[in-house]
C-alpha cells in the first residue's frame, strides 16, 4: 500500500513538471522550442499566445528573457507581436514575469 502512494506521488510530481495552457489557452497549439538555452513552451489560439519559460534560471540570467518570449511567440506562431495581451486573454502575472507572458498577434 505505501509503495502505491509512493509511486502515485512521484506520478503526480512529474505531471507538475509540463507546463499546461491557461484555461483560455485549451485547445490551443503547442510549440516547444529552444531560443539561445532557453526552453519555451508557446501556446496559439486565434490571435493570442501565451508563452512559458521552462526551468530555473538566476535572477541575473533573466535580464534577455521578455525579448526571447516575443521572439518565441512569434516564431512559434508565424504572426508579430502587437503588444500585451488584453481582457479575457490577459496575463495574470506582474510586469515583468520571466516565467509567463501572454501575447496579441497580427497575423
Amino acid at each position: 500500500m505505501r509503495r502505491r502512494v509512493r509511486h502515485l506521488l512521484i506520478l503526480l510530481g512529474l505531471v507538475g513538471c509540463t507546463a499546461s495552457p491557461a484555461p483560455v489557452f485549451f485547445g490551443a497549439a503547442r510549440h516547444d522550442l529552444v531560443l539561445e538555452g532557453i526552453g519555451f513552451t508557446v501556446f496559439v489560439k486565434n490571435s493570442h499566445a501565451e508563452v512559458v519559460r521552462l526551468g530555473y534560471l538566476p535572477r541575473k540570467a533573466r535580464d534577455p528573457v521578455p525579448a526571447l518570449m516575443v521572439r518565441a511567440a512569434e516564431e512559434a506562431s508565424g504572426c508579430r507581436v502587437t503588444g500585451a495581451a488584453r481582457g479575457l486573454w490577459r496575463s495574470p502575472s506582474l510586469p515583468g514575469d520571466t516565467g509567463e507572458a501572454r501575447f496579441a498577434l497580427a497575423c
